[in-house]
């Protein structure tokens, strides 16, 4: 069995959307609250541990969290806590139990991810508070607390609405969820669904190079172009962005200017994202095996550091231009491609697989001579007579090593 997610446009009365916003708003009260419940309470436990610094010789104070999974505080507490909440704030008791406690299973699996990221050595991101804008959701977990008939969706404690059922629902629904997005209004039915069948095997295999020129550069020459959303909608985003300086703070012009920047991001993201799946799905049916490079894309995309002289002077380091290309690289979307790519090959029984970018773009695809290049140069030309586009080379290298990777076996199902 698979999961997978249906999402319709729901079109709320204004009453049935005002106890939308309350239900959003008192769950985001409730997720800001444990999470401080929690972080007080982990502040209480938290031991100073010396530890040494070899290179400078120095004793270093470093604060760590004694036991890190074990708090007095745990999601059954406050789960239990829920019934006193609910005596002491009346208003929660418009809103469904089992919608309550998904909030405090989401601050679970925040803590959760947090002490995995920990313990893989990654960046950790604390668990930080929701503001109006940062909370969308909320989620009835189970089979009750929602009827869906024709198209009248029926939630508890709040009513129905019209739900613009596009497409037919599959599977058994798990979950459902009620998601803002700008002003307006979605359900999203998580359905357990039997496993897709596998495509057939194909005897293609294919080399993909990214880039910002052309958004994937494939090793057999064909190339996918860059539609450039972002850049495309960048002079409206710029006008309505300065509309918005132009407004007073918490006046209601001021909400309609943040609602049209926001309808404009959302069109790009659209527009990225039918774009993405589109052309990943014709990939995956194409090709058996797929190598991608293992880029670090948070590594690409930060700012260069600032250079001075020895007077402390501030010189160039070309931060616009590096500006221009961390925008080209993120409107781009490599992260949500190969994301794509790799989900649907799962399904077809296809292979993606990631080798190490280094040199991948100066080594000759022919010969194994390295040919080093800047980044304006766009053309491989190599002694031994091979002419060609850059990112084809780079393309065929990265097939190569998949095949490197592979060992000479052909795979016929889906690894990663």
């Amino acid at each position: 069995m698979a999961r997978k997610a249906f999402k319709f446009r729901l079109y709320p009365n204004r009453e049935t959307e005002k106890k939308f916003y309350f239900t959003l708003n008192r769950c985001r009260e409730l997720y800001n609250a444990c999470l401080s419940e929690r972080k007080d309470s982990y502040k209480l436990h938290e031991r100073t541990q010396l530890s040494h610094n070899p290179e400078t010789g120095q004793v270093i104070a470093a604060t760590m969290i004694a036991n890190q999974r074990i708090s007095p505080v745990t999601y059954y507490s406050q789960k239990r806590d829920l019934v006193d909440i609910k005596q002491d704030r009346e208003e929660y008791q418009d809103i469904a139990s089992h919608v309550l406690q998904d909030v405090i299973l989401r601050v679970e699996r925040a803590f959760q991810n947090f002490f995995c990221r920990l313990e893989k050595g990654q960046t950790p991101g604390y668990p930080r508070f929701k503001g109006r804008d940062r909370y969308d959701s909320f989620c009835y977990p189970d089979g009750a607390g929602w009827k869906l008939e024709g198209d009248r969706l029926h939630l508890t404690k709040i009513g129905d609405s019209k739900v613009k059922l596009h497409r037919k629902i599959e599977g058994t629904i798990k979950t459902v969820t009620i998601k803002r997005e700008v002003d307006q209004w979605f359900v999203v039915f998580s359905c357990e669904v039997e496993a897709p069948e596998k495509l057939p095997v194909s005897y293609e295999d294919v080399g993909i190079d990214l880039g910002v020129t052309h958004l994937a550069t494939l090793s057999n020459g064909e190339m996918i172009e860059h539609p450039r959303y972002y850049r495309h909608a960048k002079k409206t985003l710029e006008k309505r962005q300065q509309a918005l300086s132009r407004k007073k703070k918490g006046s209601h012009r001021r909400t309609q200017a943040k609602k049209l920047i926001g309808r404009a991001h959302k069109k790009i993201r659209n527009q990225r994202r039918d774009f993405l799946h589109k052309q990943s799905r014709q990939i995956v049916n194409r090709y058996q095996v797929m190598v991608f490079e293992d880029i670090q894309i948070d590594n690409l995309v930060k700012r260069p550091q600032p250079k001075q002289d020895e007077q402390g002077k501030y010189l160039p380091n070309g931060a616009s231009a590096k500006g221009g290309l961390n925008q080209s690289i993120l409107d781009a979307g490599w992260g949500l491609f190969m994301e794509m790519v790799t989900s649907k090959a799962e399904g077809a029984g296809r292979t993606v697989l990631k080798v190490n970018p280094k040199y991948t773009s100066q080594i000759c695809s022919t010969c194994g001579t390295v040919r080093k290049k800047t980044l304006e140069e766009r053309w491989h030309s190599c002694d031994c007579g091979v002419e060609m586009d850059r990112d084809v080379n780079a393309a065929i290298n990265i097939l190569a090593l998949g095949k490197q990777h592979l060992g000479g076996k052909r795979p016929t199902s889906a690894t990663a």
